[in-house]
């Protein structure tokens, strides 16, 4: 896959997703040590995402919450919201982080052969998977359908 720049990036994470009403993942027993759930949504230029959340079966706070984008039929992680699983290294920096930490695609760790989100910083913005993807559905441009004829609040 070809390196995606920062503003690319930037672009895919504001283009706006909309959700259905009813939207309320339910995690699914995948009988490999965890739960997950899959949510495919297209965003309003056509680029298709994709939600994945995973939570370990026995230390529900080992989780990732994952947001990425298709190109080109491979799911590139735009940004991962990860619970407690052990510490995490930044290669770049050498930072090392404990506990709850956010995971942020960058064109620095493709460039230089990580994983696009291999940058992480540590958050205390949620407290399991249900409001890490409460987080991630904030900052990430999406939002919540509309019945027809009604206005969005801003």
């Amino acid at each position: 896959m070809k390196i995606i720049s920062d503003e690319q990036i930037r672009e895919y994470i504001s283009e706006i997703k909309t959700l259905p009403k009813n939207f309320k993942p339910m995690l699914k027993d995948k009988n490999i040590g965890h739960f997950q759930f899959n949510y495919d949504i297209v965003g309003e230029n056509g680029n298709s995402f994709k939600i994945i959340i995973r939570q370990n079966k026995i230390n529900p706070l080992d989780f990732s919450v994952i947001f990425g984008v298709l190109i080109s039929g491979k799911l590139f992680k735009l940004v991962r919201y990860n619970g407690e699983h052990g510490e995490h290294t930044n290669k770049l920096d050498g930072k090392v982080i404990e506990g709850f930490h956010i995971h942020r695609a960058t064109k620095i760790y493709q460039e230089n052969g990580f994983r696009e989100e291999g940058y992480a910083e540590k958050s205390n913005r949620y407290s399991d998977w249900k409001t890490a993807l409460k987080l991630l559905l904030e900052q990430n441009n999406f939002q919540i359908e509309v019945d027809e004829g009604q206005r969005r609040l801003k």
